[in-house]
C-alpha cells in the first residue's frame, strides 16, 4: 500500500480510539463530531482490514491487530510531532521538571540517594516524585504518565524500552547475639527462622503462600533446587523492614548485597554470604516509547546510566581488592 494515500489523520484517531474505547469521548478530544469518527473508524477497519474495536459487555474492546498496531501507532505520531516541533534542547541546570520514578524499595534505598546527589550539582532545582510499585500500572508508564520504572521484572510489555542497570548477589544479614554466628552452615541456615523480603512486578500484591516455593524468589527456589526448604518467620514487602528486624537475635535476612551492604557499619549486626549459590538478579530501568526521544528524559536516563556504571566499577574494584 503506498502511504501517500493513507490520510494520517486517520492514525491519529485510532490512537485516541484505542486509548478511551469510546467513540463519544474519543470525538470530544478530537474535537470532530461522533458520525465523523464514526466514519473513521469504518474507513480505518477498510485499511487495516479488521474491526479494531469491537463492541463487548466490557465496551469497545481492541482486538488482537488492534494491541499489536498500538505501540507501533503511538511511537510513529510521537516521532513526527517531534519532527514538527522547535528543536529546544534542555538546559539540566535551569529546570524545573517534575521527573515520576516508579522505583522498588530495593531501588529506593540503593539507586536514588546516588541520584539525588547527581541532580543536587548538575539540576538542582528538578524535583523527583518516588512512587512505590503499588501506585503505578504498566498502563501508566506506557502513556508517559510516569517518566520510568526501576526494579526487578519478570515480565515488560514488548513496547517498552529497556535497560538492565546492574547485578546484584546475595548476603544474609544477621545479629551479632544470634547464635548461629558460631557456625554458619546450610544446616544451621536450614534449621534457623527467616525474614522473606520482595517485591517484583508492578500493582497491588496479594498474600504470599509459604508453601508456593516456586512463587518465593530468588533464595527460596535456590534452596528448593537443593531439595531444601528454609523456616520464614515474616514476610514483608520492605527491605528496610527486614534489615531491622534482623536485628532480633533469632532471624536471619537474606537480601540483595548492595541493601546489605549498608548494614556493615551498624556494629550490632554482621553480613554474611549465604552458605548456598544463589542466582543474582537484576535491576531494569523500563520507559514508554512515548518518551524514548524526550531530550529531558535521555539527559535523565544517562545520568542513571553513568551513576550504576561507576557503581559497577566500584564494586568490581572491591572485589580484586578481597
Amino acid at each position: 500500500m503506498n502511504i501517500a494515500r493513507v490520510d494520517l489523520n486517520l492514525l491519529v484517531y485510532l490512537d485516541v480510539l484505542l486509548r478511551e474505547k469510546n467513540v463519544t469521548r474519543a470525538a470530544e478530544q478530537l474535537g470532530i463530531t461522533q458520525p465523523a469518527l464514526s466514519n473513521g473508524l469504518r474507513r480505518l477497519r477498510k485499511l487495516f482490514n479488521d474491526p479494531l474495536l469491537v463492541r463487548t459487555s466490557d465496551g469497545m474492546t481492541p482486538t488482537e491487530r488492534a494491541l499489536e498496531l498500538r505501540p507501533k501507532i503511538c511511537d510513529a505520531l510521537y516521532t513526527l510531532e517531534q519532527a514538527i516541533q522547535p528543536n529546544m534542547p534542555f538546559s539540566p541546570i535551569s529546570s524545573h521538571r517534575v521527573f515520576r520514578i516508579m522505583a522498588s524499595d530495593y531501588a529506593e534505598s540503593t539507586l536514588i540517594p546516588k541520584l539525588l546527589r547527581q541532580l543536587r550539582i548538575q539540576a538542582p532545582h528538578i524535583t523527583l516524585d518516588v512512587l512505590t510499585p503499588s501506585d503505578v500500572s504498566f498502563y501508566d508508564v506506557e502513556q508517559g504518565r510516569v517518566d520510568m520504572a526501576i526494579n526487578r521484572f519478570d515480565t515488560l510489555p514488548q513496547s517498552f524500552h529497556h535497560t538492565i542497570l546492574w547485578r546484584d548477589g546475595f548476603s544474609c544479614v544477621i545479629s551479632k547475639s544470634n547464635p548461629i554466628l558460631e557456625e554458619f552452615t546450610l544446616s544451621n541456615y536450614l534449621t534457623a527462622r527467616h525474614i522473606w523480603a520482595s517485591k517484583t512486578g508492578m500493582g497491588i500484591g496479594v498474600g504470599v503462600n509459604p508453601e508456593d516455593v516456586q512463587k518465593l524468589g530468588w533464595v527460596d527456589e535456590a534452596l528448593s533446587q537443593l531439595g531444601y526448604k528454609r523456616d520464614i518467620s515474616v514476610f514483608t514487602r520492605h527491605y528496610q523492614v527486614a534489615m531491622l528486624l534482623s536485628g532480633q537475635n533469632d532471624l536471619i535476612a537474606t537480601l540483595p548485597t548492595k541493601l546489605a551492604h549498608q548494614q556493615q557499619g551498624n556494629s550490632s549486626l554482621v553480613v554474611l554470604a549465604p552458605p548456598f549459590d544463589i542466582p543474582p538478579i537484576e535491576l531494569t530501568l523500563a520507559w514508554s516509547p512515548l518518551l524514548h526521544h524526550s531530550p529531558d528524559h535521555q539527559w535523565l536516563r544517562r545520568v542513571i546510566k553513568s551513576i550504576t556504571i561507576e557503581d559497577t566499577a566500584k564494586q568490581s574494584d572491591k572485589q580484586l581488592q578481597i
